[in-house]
């Protein structure tokens, strides 16, 4: 990805609001006159959500937010494999089922996420050799038993998730080197005989600009679409670093899927940076929250945004990529940041 060339001053002001005490505290995403996210994205005909994780359930003032802010969730981890059928046959809905009974309490709506995909898969499944009719029947199986069981309760699924390296290969999963390409066909057919009113996705990461990779999910998606294979949209995760420059592409990229007839999203949006976090850091983090927002307002079928929690307190980030972080909107004490007024802005809010 090429680095921004420009670095507006949008966030900045917002730092200089919150550290002067006018917009502060857990309740300052949106005052009671004030619109939310959801709720300003709703008049783009757009969804504005956030992922969730179980654990987190127990903070009450992270869930008054999450609760109030957003009108879409997607469950982090609890409808994963391991989560979902940690031993063969035996099916856990313990997780799943606590989010989308939150969301159906706040009128929210759930992505789903995810079905397919090469990680956190149980050591039943990832511990042996499977036969190409053996992992056919326990993939359709896993698929059409999870998808009835939330059937009529989603508004989505992310069906696959990260089939492609970076380089447009397919990536040399389980699923892969055991059916071949073809397992993606038949997930999205066996997820659409669960559950024909879900909208199914494709999703993935460094998707975001135009490259070798979201050219793969190009003409993947082309050719899915030539056999009738029922897929509805492709989720673009958007977790982005300052340090790697932003997709300056995204509008054009969301453009042509849609011109194949098909949904795009932004699904697990973060912008993560090098720590320690600065005012001109956060300035330019604000910025890019702002554009990605403003990219799929201006292309129609992209029908909404999802940030990967909302607050750097239970961001995934910190775990997974040292000395990174600040990469939410919230800050750790679930304060907004420059960031969370920059996406007002772009929504049209103040």
């Amino acid at each position: 990805m090429r680095k921004t060339t420009r670095l507006r001053l949008a966030g900045g002001l917002a730092a200089v609001l919150v550290a002067a005490g006018i917009a502060t505290g857990p309740a300052a995403q949106a005052s009671p006159k004030q619109p939310t996210l959801a709720e300003l994205a709703q008049r783009h005909g757009r969804y504005f959500g956030s992922a969730t994780d179980n654990p987190e359930l127990t903070d009450t003032a992270y869930t008054a937010v999450l609760g109030s802010e957003f009108d879409m969730i997607t469950p982090g981890n609890g409808m994963k494999w391991y989560a979902t059928e940690p031993q063969q046959g035996v099916f856990d809905w313990t997780n799943g089922d606590q989010i989308v009974n939150l969301a159906r309490k706040n009128h929210q709506r759930v992505r789903a996420h995810t079905l397919v995909w090469h990680s956190q898969l149980p050591d039943w499944l990832t511990g042996r050799q499977w036969t190409a009719d053996e992992l056919r029947a326990v993939l359709k199986k896993h698929i059409q038993t999870e998808v009835r069981h939330y059937r009529g309760k989603v508004y989505s699924w992310d069906v696959v998730n990260e089939a492609f390296n970076e380089d447009g290969t397919y990536r040399e999963t389980l699923w892969y080197k055991t059916l071949g390409p073809g397992y993606i066909a038949d997930a999205l057919r066996w997820a659409h005989q669960a559950d024909p009113h879900a909208r199914l996705y494709l999703n993935d990461y460094n998707i975001e600009a135009v490259g070798p990779k979201s050219d793969a999910y190009y003409q993947l998606a082309k050719d899915l679409k030539a056999h009738k294979v029922p897929l509805d949209g492709i989720g673009l995760q958007a977790h982005l670093a300052l340090q790697y420059g932003y997709p300056t592409t995204l509008e054009d990229n969301l453009r042509r899927f849609s011109r194949l007839g098909l949904d795009t999203a932004l699904t697990e949006v973060d912008v993560r940076m090098i720590l320690p976090a600065t005012d001109e850091k956060l300035a330019q983090q604000a910025q890019w929250y702002r554009d990605l927002t403003e990219a799929c307002l201006a292309v129609r079928r992209c029908v909404g945004i999802t940030i990967w929690d909302y607050t750097d307190k239970y961001s995934w980030i910190p775990a997974f990529f040292p000395g990174e972080g600040a990469a939410l909107p919230w800050d750790e004490q679930l304060l907004p940041k420059p960031a969370y007024f920059a996406i007002r802005t772009a929504l049209g809010g103040k």
